[in-house]
């Protein structure tokens, strides 16, 4: 079984753009109560991408290692 998690990504702080380690992630909008649906992003072949619900603009940094996110405070920890 593996134990691999998609890596989620929030934007609380209403920054303009997030660099993101992963090309396939869910965004939360801003952090509970005030996110949207949690949403699937695939950047498929590109290396940006605007979340439809929240229109945060996803870059892809491939210096950042997978799931994590420049500025850091974009990563969505679950408390669950």
């Amino acid at each position: 079984m593996a134990h691999h998690t998609t890596p989620h990504f929030h934007n609380t702080e209403g920054l303009r753009q997030i660099e993101v380690g992963s090309k396939e992630f869910k965004c939360v909008g801003a952090l509970p109560p005030f996110d949207h649906p949690h949403i699937y992003i695939d950047m498929g072949k590109d290396n940006e991408i605007v979340c439809p619900y929240c229109s945060t603009h996803y870059v892809f940094n491939s210096r950042l290692a997978a799931g994590t996110a420049n500025p850091a405070s974009a990563v969505f920890h679950d408390a669950a």
